[in-house]
């Protein structure tokens, strides 16, 4: 009976560790030109093809690596880029409210799903089923996408000069791969204002400034995100009071 029941649960754990890695299949695939781009960029930048797999492991931010590198070439002091980090990847805190991290289980490794809460993983769990998955799935799908950014930002620093400059398309890998990932997103919550709100904070941003644009549009939407969120929250308060009352009434 319990040689019957390891093998189920180890049946169980190989359909769970399978789920993530099909899950995060195709923003893996999309990344892969975007990976490469960042290892050539390594060794253009003058470092050393080795420090591809230390950045890319460590920090595993994308827009923050390619960002970093700039910092980088430009000597720019310490506290800079933390302050640069801090912009940049301050959307990641929001991120926690949805991922289903409260299904990862054990301090190790719900510190390793914080680390590796990317856009990509994001943007594949941004569905109501994601808060029924189990840790193995989950942890799957961001060490799958963290091993195959690893393999392809090294590949590219090996690779280096031997990409032909005609390639055309590698700097807009990151953005086609985030268009298919909001659509998705979007047939998931199939909430319009959200898209239309964005949109005009990206405009308002671009307006105001285009060389911050990034940093503004998203502070205008983190706030109006904000701003819906206690809308809602007394809406709903108020609806409950309502019924409340009604009931005490009859």
């Amino acid at each position: 009976m319990s040689q019957s029941s390891s093998h189920r649960d180890k049946a169980a754990l190989g359909q769970e560790l399978a789920k993530g890695w099909r899950t995060i299949l195709p923003a893996a695939l999309a990344a892969v030109p975007l990976g490469l781009a960042l290892g050539v960029l390594v060794v253009q930048t003058g470092l050393e093809w080795w420090w591809a797999p230390i950045l890319s492991a460590i920090v595993f931010a994308g827009s923050m690596e390619f960002l970093l590198l700039g910092l980088i070439s430009a000597v720019t002091p310490l506290p800079q880029i933390a302050l640069s980090a801090l912009l940049v990847n301050f959307r990641h805190a929001f991120y926690a409210l949805s991922f289903p991290l409260e299904r990862v289980k054990g301090i190790g490794w719900k510190l390793y799903a914080t680390f590796a809460l990317t856009d990509e993983a994001y943007g594949v769990s941004a569905t109501p089923h994601s808060h029924t998955w189990s840790r193995a799935r989950i942890i799957t799908l961001e060490a799958s996408f963290h091993l195959c950014w690893v393999v392809c930002v090294t590949a590219g620093a090996l690779l280096g000069t031997l990409i032909p400059s005609s390639v055309k398309g590698l700097d807009f890998a990151a953005t086609a791969l985030f268009i298919v990932l909001g659509i998705e997103g979007f047939k998931a919550q199939g909430s319009v204002p959200i898209p239309i709100i964005a949109l005009g904070c990206a405009i308002i941003g671009a307006l105001i400034s285009p060389a911050n644009m990034l940093v503004i549009s998203m502070a205008l939407f983190i706030l109006c995100l904000i701003a819906m969120y206690f809308f809602r929250g007394r809406g709903t308060g108020a609806s409950q009071l309502d019924s409340a009352s009604g009931e005490g009434r009859l």
